[in-house]
């Protein structure tokens, strides 16, 4: 077992989600017995009340927080309000309950919503706080901003550790593919095997960074194992790809074969969300394994088996 989760229990919120079952099972692989694993769930468990906080905290050493309303573009646009009240809800229930219960360590994620809508690209961990967050993702963008400050004051006030790590998009099998809560990489894959054409919001010009699921789950351990509160740091890829230049691999990747239509009287969101990796590898030494076009391959097999599955039974 690696010698940091030695004799811990570990509370993973969001734990059946799609990051939150890659860090469950990297735990696994870290030697964590699963009686030591505390999984919530949010369908048996609403973390937006206070005493389900403090029942899931009991007992635990570890708390990795993973658990938040989460969709893409078109979510959060029209659910801000909502998006915003209920992340916070759960960020200072589950603080609160971690401190009463003596925690030692307590990871949030948060993602690059949280940086300025203007902040030079790539994104560094010291633009945090250098002007509004983009009005396309408000209210989970401003969430995910206040629990980086809520870790600095609990950690001053309290002695509770608390790290942040703001993650790229991240993507991977596993992810999903609902209109309504599917981001931009399953949602396109999903629309590639429909017999019309793909027709994408936006110019394509936006940049974004992508990290695969396992990766992300890696980062979220090293982040426990390494990074001294109050810090945060991003996990990210490095690498800058435009959506034009997505939606393409992914159309090559899947075999599409129908035109692709970019609306641009639709929004594409911000100009450019790529983040520095800087910081992660001098902290926590983290360096991302999975580069996109493989990455792509391993989701596109997943889909195609998620889709064929019906058929075949």
């Amino acid at each position: 077992m690696h010698g940091f989760w030695q004799g811990k229990r570990v509370l993973i919120s969001g734990g059946a989600g799609f990051i939150g079952a890659r860090v469950v099972e990297a735990l696994r692989q870290r030697g964590v017995a699963n009686s030591d694993l505390v999984v919530v769930r949010s369908r048996t468990c609403d973390l937006r009340l206070p005493e389900n906080c403090k029942k899931a905290v009991r007992d635990c050493n570890v708390v990795i927080h993973l658990a938040a309303p989460t969709g893409g573009i078109a979510f959060s646009r029209a659910k801000p309000a909502s998006q915003y009240r209920d992340c916070a809800l759960i960020n200072l229930h589950m603080l609160e309950a971690a401190r009463e219960a003596g925690v030692e360590q307590f990871v949030s994620l948060g993602n690059l919503l949280a940086y300025p809508a203007a902040a030079a690209s790539p994104l560094r961990e010291d633009q945090l706080n250098d002007g509004p967050v983009a009005s396309t993702h408000l209210g989970i963008g401003l969430a995910k901003r206040e629990m980086v400050a809520l870790a600095d004051m609990y950690f001053h006030e309290f002695s509770l550790n608390v790290v942040n790590v703001l993650s790229a998009n991240a993507y991977g099998p596993g992810d999903r593919v609902e209109a309504q809560h599917s981001h931009v990489i399953p949602a396109t894959i999903a629309k590639c095997f429909r017999d019309e054409d793909l027709i994408v919001w936006g110019d394509g010009s936006p940049t974004r960074d992508f990290l695969y699921v396992d990766d992300i789950a890696e980062g979220i351990l090293l982040a426990a194992e390494r990074l001294v509160a109050p810090r945060f740091v991003n996990l990210a890829s490095g690498a800058e790809v435009s959506i034009a230049d997505l939606v393409r691999l992914i159309a090559s990747l899947t075999g599409f074969r129908r035109s692709i239509v970019f609306d641009a009287s639709k929004g594409g969101g911000d100009p450019k969300r790529v983040a520095s990796t800087a910081l992660a590898s001098e902290l926590i030494g983290f360096s991302p394994r999975v580069p996109l076009a493989e990455g792509l391959a391993r989701t596109i097999d997943w889909y195609k088996n998620l889709i064929l599955r019906p058929a075949a039974q």
